[in-house]
């Protein structure tokens, strides 16, 4: 007689949840430390050809409310909302919308053109683009073998 093991994902086993558990853990933990204590939002960093583009979501933020600066390799983005006035009229039963400030800052080395680095907001998303150096650039080329 072959003994068959089946896998049904509907009949977990106490084993099987607590292996799923601290399989997830660290990355819900990794999240809910970084944006509830730590306060950095999301980043993503894409690799194109010719620059290397970040996006960092920051909803409810104008333009005006980042700083984004340049010193000694280090980039720095930066937030800061001002807190809104209470109205004496208004009574809030919950309040889960919360102005917070944050601070992230990348090391960039010489394979980009500091000088050319471009950001703009919209739609809630930070967008900077770091434009590669020439020399940075992957270069393509045929290579007749004599």
């Amino acid at each position: 007689m072959t003994h068959v093991k089946v896998h049904n994902p509907m009949s977990k086993s106490f084993d099987g949840f607590v292996k799923d558990f601290f399989n997830d853990f660290p990355t819900a933990v990794g999240k809910s430390l970084r944006e509830d204590v730590l306060h950095f939002p999301p980043v993503n960093i894409i690799d194109t050809p010719d620059s290397y583009e970040v996006e960092l979501i920051a909803a409810g933020m104008s333009k005006e409310d980042f700083k984004v600066n340049l010193e000694n390799n280090v980039l720095t983005i930066s937030a800061q909302k001002q807190e809104e006035e209470k109205k004496e009229d208004e009574k809030v039963i919950r309040r889960e919308f919360s102005k917070r400030s944050f601070s992230r800052s990348f090391t960039i080395d010489e394979k980009i053109e500091s000088e050319n680095i471009s950001a703009k907001y919209e739609n809630g998303v930070l967008h900077l683009s770091l434009p590669k150096r020439e020399i940075a650039k992957a270069v393509k080329k045929d290579i007749t073998i004599l």
